[in-house]
This record gives structure tokens, sequence and C-alpha cells, in this order.
């Protein structure tokens, strides 16, 4: 019995689960790039987030932290 296990998504600048067919509430600010994320795209929790002026780092109390250099790799 193999069943496909897929993990659940967050927007990262409003937290809410992201749900095929259902559609994006990212403001147009996030979406351009100008703001950093605010949850967790893991879990969808709060982060800490600390805006400098080379860049930003955010933290999950779950999953860690992630920067805007490694998500401009993307």
């Amino acid at each position: 019995m193999s069943e496909s296990v897929t993990a659940e998504r967050y927007n990262p600048f409003t937290g809410l689960r992201i749900v095929e067919g259902v559609p994006d509430a990212t403001p147009a600010s996030a979406a351009l790039g100008l703001e950093p994320p605010r949850f967790c795209e893991h879990c969808g929790r709060r982060m800490i987030v600390q805006v400098s002026p080379d860049g930003w780092w955010a933290k999950c109390s779950r999953h860690g932290v992630s920067d805007s250099a490694a998500h401009e790799l993307r």
C-alpha cells in the first residue's frame, strides 16, 4: 500500500496554506520581491525577521534560518 505524501506549503507573506485552485493572496509588494517573508513556508508559523541595508534573515522556531542570499538563487 503506497500512499504519496505531499508536504503542505504555506504562503510566506500571509501564513495561509497554499491550496491548488484557490487564488493566492500575496500582497503586490511582496510579489515584486520588496518584502521579506513573515511566515514559514513549511509550517505557516510567524517568523522572527531582521531587515538590514544589505538583505534580511528570517528564523522559524521549527525550521531554522533563511536569508535573502538563499532566496536570490531561486
